[in-house]
């Protein structure tokens, strides 16, 4: 029993050796997390730095467009081109008339103000072609016009309600030269007009602006009781020639689509007029107009009385 107890070995640990090493692994752990989010900082800092190197060297051209204001390059005007006439709608233009177009709003003089007569596949790419200039469509839907401006907020689009048919074309035309000397009169304020051709529900401004180019591309009418593009092409007729400016641009261009119809044949004739139309294809018709006096009563210069042509 002695000897035992005298071969027995008592071992303490002091408690300072054990907070000792404690600390240690604290002080690695602490060492190893800082080096570890800094490695991350770094990392995330180097890729956006990077990012916007590249953008910036990818697309100059773009970034200045976006913020200056200068026409948009050749080849970008060109591909938008070639990727619109890509698609497969029927309703579509082709890559030749929206060619013809986007050359006129080209040469445009800046800014441009450019009216455009329904919400067709094109909307967009009209809005991109006149960079930095006023854009503004007219259609007689009133839930997509609402639905385009919420889904593009770029997009100046306003609903009119027709009153015509397309039945009624020999009338309306007929009608509307008997009253050329009063309220149907090639030059006035159609805000203030009474003419049953004359669109004089749109917002007051666009009575105001002097319109560079104009197209007519609405409304549909390929039914009797369709509203059919008689008041858009009268409409046309007197904003070109009731502009204010006496300058450069005072010429207005104005395209008719799907010219193959009669009602865009026969009001092209009456209120463009033949001497105008500078172009035509089958579904295009480009017409250029001259601002006039406001003693003016007469749309065309060949043409006959308004007695002769109703009777």
């Amino acid at each position: 029993m002695k000897n035992n107890n005298s071969n027995t070995k008592l071992i303490l640990l002091h408690p300072y050796i054990q907070k000792q090493g404690s600390s240690n692994r604290l002080w690695l752990l602490a060492f190893v997390s800082f080096f570890t989010l800094a490695f991350l900082l770094t990392l995330i800092y180097t890729r956006e730095s990077t990012s916007s190197a590249a953008s910036s060297a990818v697309s100059p051209t773009v970034a200045s467009t976006s913020l200056g204001g200068g026409p948009l390059p050749t080849t970008v005007i060109n591909t938008l081109l070639y990727y619109a006439s890509m698609s497969n709608n029927s309703f579509h233009m082709s890559h030749a008339e929206l060619k013809q177009i986007s050359d006129v709003l080209r040469k445009c003089p800046s800014p441009c103000n450019f009216l455009v007569f329904g919400l067709t596949p094109e909307t967009l790419l009209w809005k991109a072609l006149n960079h930095n200039g006023r854009t503004v469509f007219v259609d007689e839907n009133r839930y997509y016009a609402a639905y385009m401006e919420e889904k593009h907020p770029e997009i100046d689009a306003y609903d009119v309600q027709y009153t015509t048919k397309l039945r009624d074309l020999r009338e309306l035309v007929a009608s509307t030269k008997k009253q050329i000397r009063n309220e149907c009169r090639p030059v006035q304020n159609l805000l203030f007009s009474e003419c049953k051709l004359g669109l004089n529900d749109l917002p007051n401004h666009v009575y105001e602006v002097d319109w560079d180019v104009i197209l007519v591309d609405g409304p549909r009418g390929e039914w009797p009781d369709a509203p059919g593009r008689m008041s858009p092409i009268f409409t046309a007729g007197v904003l070109a020639r009731s502009k204010k400016k006496m300058a450069a641009n005072a010429k207005t261009h104005v395209f008719v689509h799907d010219f193959y119809g009669e009602v865009e044949r026969v009001c092209g004739d009456e209120f463009l007029c033949k001497e105008n139309l500078v172009e035509a294809s089958e579904t295009l018709g480009h017409y250029v107009l001259e601002r006039m006096d406001a003693n003016s009563f007469q749309f065309c210069r060949n043409v006959t009385s308004p007695k002769a042509s109703s009777s």
